[in-house]
């Protein structure tokens, strides 16, 4: 007698995600700097890795603006490239 396995319903956690407004426009910001390392580090996650636009809420010239900033700021020793646990 062979045994089956059930395929049962697997179910993937759906993220809904709110209307974010971006938080650079609100406050005026125009240019992000690689030097504001503060400020960057809440657009990464704790391995370091860059979060999406859904996640943040940005918009899309402050996205590219953050993620070209991160970069710069990880060629400069400013920031890891990755976090190990």
């Amino acid at each position: 007698m062979a045994f089956f396995k059930k395929k049962g319903n697997k179910r993937r956690r759906k993220f809904i995600y709110k209307n974010l407004k971006c938080s650079l426009c609100e406050h005026g910001i125009k240019d992000v700097s690689y030097k504001d390392v503060y400020r960057l580090k809440k657009f990464t996650t704790a391995r370091g890795r860059i979060l999406p636009m859904k996640r943040t809420g940005m918009c899309a010239s402050h996205q590219r603006g953050v993620t070209e900033a991160i970069k710069i700021a990880r060629h400069m020793a400013l920031m890891p490239f990755v976090v190990m646990d």
